[in-house]
């Protein structure tokens, strides 16, 4: 019997539930576009309780205070999983975003804290032409997936990563390597090391005015 030559297609679904902040000003109708910033959660707020998602970081910031001139996307990732294995969806959320609001597409951030910081490195990564600057909190790149020598990608992505000098959780030594290897390949990186936090190295960097100022500084 002779070969017969077959094609085989599927669709992954995939879905994200993501609380959504828009300033006090946004008017889709108008012509101005808006900043925005992709912020991912920790490994403690997985599951499908979108509360969670506003107990630390980016996503409780604005919970409390609508003065950010940013839009603000905070997906939550589903239980039993990890950021870097949901690049995919992070992508295809990104892309919904953007095509539904009037975001300006050269002013695209991304941020996040421990897991998060690991998923910002990884999805930047996976897109260095996309975002216009990034900010990991106390996460890293992982091994396997040729990190930290593969992190050159984002050499033209301005970085300012933070991390807590007696976090019990992630090492300090996630953070350095990642920047290390950075600098070493000419990258636009700062990294700011808290002496006397631990893991929560966020809330400090978070509070910090001067990282929404950055954000906006640059532009792709």
């Amino acid at each position: 019997m002779t070969q017969q030559e077959r094609t085989f297609e599927t669709v992954r679904t995939v879905r994200l539930n993501y609380l959504l902040f828009l300033p006090d000003n946004y008017h889709p109708n108008l012509d101005e576009k808006w900043p925005l910033i992709l912020f991912l959660h920790g490994a403690g707020e997985r599951g499908d309780d979108l509360d969670l998602v506003k107990l630390h970081g980016l996503a409780k910031i604005v919970d409390r205070r609508d003065d950010l001139p940013f839009i603000v996307v905070s997906p939550q990732c589903p239980a039993g999983t990890w950021w870097w294995r949901e690049l995919e969806a992070l992508t295809g959320l990104l892309d919904e975003v953007v095509s539904a609001l009037a975001v300006d597409t050269a002013r695209i951030y991304l941020t996040g804290l421990s897991m998060g910081g690991y998923g910002t490195w990884h999805l930047a990564a996976m897109h260095p032409d996309r975002f216009a600057a990034i900010a990991p909190i106390c996460g890293g790149g992982l091994v396997y997936d040729g990190f930290p020598e593969r992190v050159c990608v984002l050499k033209d992505v301005p970085v300012w990563a933070f991390h807590g000098a007696q976090d019990p959780v992630v090492r300090l030594e996630e953070s350095a390597n990642m920047v290390d290897a950075l600098r070493a390949c000419g990258g636009d990186v700062r990294f700011t090391v808290y002496p006397d936090a631990g893991h929560d190295s966020w809330t400090e960097a978070y509070d910090t005015s001067e990282l929404y100022t950055w954000f906006l500084s640059h532009s792709r």
